[in-house]
């Protein structure tokens, strides 16, 4: 049965909020998407974003009438967060702890923050990510202990009842795969191949049985294992 609720979907034009904007259509009675251009490094997969919303709206008739508008908000301002020079007693502690030099702290709750209070202003009650502790979990602002007590603190900050979805939490990127396989079929494995961007460096140049991509970054490398071990599963 769908489930009643309205959602925005924290939608980057990748792999993961793309198999997550599929599961959201899936499961809710309206869907909307929200996009950050945040002004760091490459704009590859902000130009795969209508890309994407057009093929699932051309290549999947269900799931037409719950595909509501697009949202794209300038968070170009996270650029100077990056630019900020940490302490060499705190870079030291990042790079111990695995996060790159380029990690803003509370990126993702940020981000939460901005599409909460769209949804607030459109009606919408439910903020979907693709947040994942299994392959990311160094990264403090992507665990779910972490983005539990956001959804609590926007429910009380918004007065009213907002819930954070993050059906990739617990998923290998094996298993990403598969639920796009799930979903749509072999249409939706054709459209995160083809029309997904997750590459690092933003390399379109180069078409992998995976997708587009440099091939090396540690995104590329991890989205290729992912492929290659859901293949053979």
């Amino acid at each position: 049965m769908t489930d009643p609720r309205r959602a925005l979907v924290l939608f980057s034009g990748g792999q993961d909020s793309t198999v997550c904007l599929a599961w959201a259509l899936e499961r809710y009675a309206h869907v909307e998407t929200i996009g950050f251009d945040h002004a760091l490094g490459h704009d590859s997969e902000l130009e795969c974003r209508l890309h994407v919303r057009s093929e699932l709206h051309a290549k999947f008739p269900k799931w037409n009438r719950r595909l509501g508008d697009d949202h794209l908000l300038d968070l170009s301002s996270l650029a100077q967060l990056s630019q900020t020079a940490p302490t060499r007693a705190r870079a030291d502690a990042m790079k111990s702890g695995g996060l790159p030099n380029e990690f803003v702290p509370g990126r993702n709750l940020l981000f939460f923050a901005f599409a909460a209070t769209i949804a607030d202003r459109r009606g919408l009650n439910v903020l979907v990510g693709g947040m994942c502790e299994t392959d990311f979990s160094s990264y403090p602002d992507s665990r779910d202990n972490a983005l539990k007590a956001l959804q609590v603190a926007l429910s009380l900050a918004l007065d009213t009842t907002m819930t954070i979805d993050t059906p990739l939490m617990w998923r290998d990127k094996a298993q990403t795969w598969a639920l796009a396989e799930k979903l749509g079929g072999d249409a939706l494995i054709d459209v995160v191949v083809e029309h997904t961007h997750s590459c690092y460096v933003g390399d379109r140049s180069q078409r992998h049985t995976w997708g587009y991509g440099c091939g090396l970054c540690p995104s590329c490398d991890l989205r290729r294992k992912g492929y290659e071990a859901w293949l053979v599963s």
